[in-house]
This record gives structure tokens, C-alpha cells and sequence, in this order.
């Protein structure tokens, strides 16, 4: 039986840290944490518990008065996404405070076309962003993308994420937790720190 050996990650090429961040000392961004993905045609496998990990770590960093900011994706009314009905609304366990932003977007990089970065800036955040949310292939890559093309140090927790099985290319349906792992891997070749756990992070 052969076995293959990993490459080398893009981050340790060229000398990127990765150790993780304290919750203490980063911004938490909770990416679509939307009722979109507890039902219907967009459910997700994993969305409770991923939710109730995105829960617990929202409360971590209330508690440590960090600053939160929360991302929503609007699609338009009649969408899954829409953002004025109960189906595009942030799921009660994690719904934000008076006093923490809400960023809307329409595309996957939650840098794009948004008030993030100004948000980010206005809050005078410091490098370190922690990740969570839905879905992880998606909305969760291509922001954590984001933010380290902007300097940022992205850390995507992995147990407060979630996503589903999709048809690939060639036909086979790719499971969701293989995807999961593909697109935890993708970030850490290069984007970001893959925290597994909340504890990892706060302990």
C-alpha cells in the first residue's frame, strides 16, 4: 500500500507563523451565521453544532470584551438570502448586540463591496481575525482570502464551521465532510490558522 507524503505548506515556504492567536487579543467575525442554513435547499451538514461552538465563542469574546462584527449575505427578497425575512435572518443563538456591527455583502469575500475593512479600521483592530461560520467552502475561504491579502492574520475555526456535500466536476458527489477538509486545508496552505476547537483558542 503507498502512502503519500505532504508537500510542503505555502505558509511555512514562506515563513508565515503558525501559531495560534489568544481570542484576547483578535477581532471575532461571524461570516452567515443565517437561518439560510439550518433548512430548506441550502441546509448545511453540521449547521447546529457548528452553531452552537459559533455560540459559545461569540460569548467567549463578549465576555473578554473583544470587538464582534457579524456578516450577513443578502440575495434579494424570494432568495434564501434575503436578508428581510425570517430564512436570511442571523440565527437567534448568535444574533448581534445593539452595539456590534452587522456588515452585509453579496459575494463570497466579505471585503468586497463592504464596509469590513472600514469597520475593522474605525474599531482599530488589531492583525488578528478569528473566523467562524457558514459555509466553510464558500463564504468562509474566500473571506479569510480576503483579509490575508489585506494584511490581516486569519484564524478560521474549524468546529464553528460547516458545509455540504456538492457534485464534483465529473460527476461523484463530494461529502461534506470531505469538502470541509479540503477547504480547511486550502486556507491553511496559505490564508490562515486552522483553530480545530473553541478551546484552542480561549484555553
Amino acid at each position: 500500500m503507498s502512502t503519500v507524503s505532504p508537500s510542503t505548506t505555502l505558509r511555512e515556504v514562506i515563513g508565515l507563523d503558525n501559531q495560534l492567536p489568544r481570542l484576547a487579543d483578535a477581532t471575532l467575525i461571524m461570516i452567515d451565521f443565517q437561518n439560510t442554513y439550518r433548512t430548506g435547499v441550502m441546509a448545511l451538514t453540521g449547521a447546529e453544532e457548528a452553531l452552537t461552538a459559533g455560540a459559545r465563542l461569540l460569548a467567549a469574546a463578549r465576555a473578554l470584551g473583544r470587538p464582534v462584527i457579524h456578516i450577513v449575505n443578502d440575495g434579494g427578497e424570494g432568495t434564501p438570502y434575503d436578508i428581510r425575512a425570517e430564512i436570511g435572518a442571523i440565527s437567534p443563538e448568535v444574533a448581534p448586540l445593539a452595539t456590534e456591527p452587522v456588515v452585509v455583502k453579496q459575494v463570497p469575500n466579505a471585503f468586497f463591496d463592504t464596509e469590513l475593512e472600514k469597520t475593522l479600521k474605525d474599531l482599530a483592530a488589531g492583525p488578528d481575525l478569528i473566523l467562524c461560520g457558514f459555509m466553510t467552502h464558500m463564504c468562509v475561504t474566500f473571506t479569510a482570502q480576503g483579509a490575508f491579502n489585506l494584511g490581516y492574520r486569519p484564524t478560521v475555526v474549524a468546529e464553528a464551521t460547516a458545509t455540504r456535500p456538492l457534485p464534483t466536476p465529473n460527476g461523484p458527489t463530494l461529502s461534506a465532510p470531505t469538502l470541509q477538509s479540503a477547504a480547511l486545508t486550502t486556507i491553511a496552505d496559505l490564508f490562515g490558522r486552522i483553530a480545530p476547537t473553541v478551546d484552542d483558542l480561549i484555553g
